[in-house]
């Protein structure tokens, strides 16, 4: 199973994401669970990386780990990481009902 930890702040700006594990849906290469969760993962990922004014973290070391960290960002970019957090909880509430044995959603809510 991969779970999904999915972190922001009391106004609903994304602090971090980490999905851990392989869903093992299918075998290496046709898991089409663990496809969605990545691109989900990598699209948040490079739309951060692409904007000014945001610094964020990502660690992909471990096999079946994908995580980032939002370090800094402008007070006027409040707005994308809120949308970003939108984003990735409307993906992975629909990966987890479609595949609930497969993927589970951890929000936390963080001051």
């Amino acid at each position: 199973m991969t779970t999904v930890t999915l972190v922001c702040g009391v106004n609903g700006a994304l602090r971090s994401c980490e999905a851990c594990g392989h869903a093992e849906y299918a075998a290496k290469g046709y898991d089409i669970v663990c496809a969605a969760v990545t691109i989900l993962m990598r699209t948040a990922m490079q739309t951060l990386s692409e904007t000014d004014g945001i610094v964020f973290h990502a660690d992909a070391t471990q096999r079946g780990n994908l995580s980032f960290e939002v370090a800094q960002a402008a007070e006027e970019k409040t707005e994308r990481l809120i949308c970003m957090a939108d984003f990735l909880e409307h993906g992975f509430r629909s990966l987890q009902s479609e595949y609930p044995q497969f993927v589970k959603l951890q929000k936390q809510i963080k001051e």
